[in-house]
């Protein structure tokens, strides 16, 4: 059950592996079990997520306009496209793989795999370079955040 639980938290958007390895290292779980738990989700979602983008964009730009309820959620995602593309475009632009890696590699809020998926998505950089590159960064996120836990975990 611990490894489906932290597996479980490394998919929710903004949380991902790094704060779903903190999670399950502050319950006690196994240091082993918890990594991997939150580098399968990291990996599952660097694969997954490059995939799916472009028919989500597809539904929510026919959704915006329509009256349905739906319009305002699709609102609601073209708006976190554009903040993504603005909190992206300089990483990416100068530094393209590696702008990407470092990117998601940053444990904070509006980065990350989900985000940066997005980013690789709306600024067209392919999938053989957007996916190695978020599996990179989410992995190095994992190890910036769960580092400093064992740290304090044995103070």
């Amino acid at each position: 059950m611990n490894f489906l639980e932290v597996f479980m938290l490394s998919l929710i958007p903004t949380f991902e592996g790094r704060y779903a390895v903190v999670y399950g290292l502050g319950k006690g779980y196994p240091l082993a079990e918890t990594v991997i738990a939150s580098i399968t989700g990291v990996i599952l979602l660097s694969f997954v997520l490059p995939m799916i983008l472009p028919l989500i964009d597809k539904v929510m730009l026919s959704l915006e306009n329509s009256r349905l309820f739906l319009s305002k959620v699709a609102r609601l995602y073209l708006v976190y496209i554009e903040k993504t593309r603005k909190k992206a475009k300089p990483y990416v632009e100068k530094w393209g793989l590696i702008g990407l890696t470092i990117f998601v590699a940053i444990p904070l809020p509006g980065t990350g795999v989900w985000t940066g998926a997005l980013a690789a998505y709306i600024f067209g950089i392919d999938r053989k370079i957007a996916i190695p590159a978020l599996i990179l960064g989410g992995i190095i996120s994992i190890g910036i955040t769960a580092l400093p836990t064992l740290g304090l975990l044995k103070i």
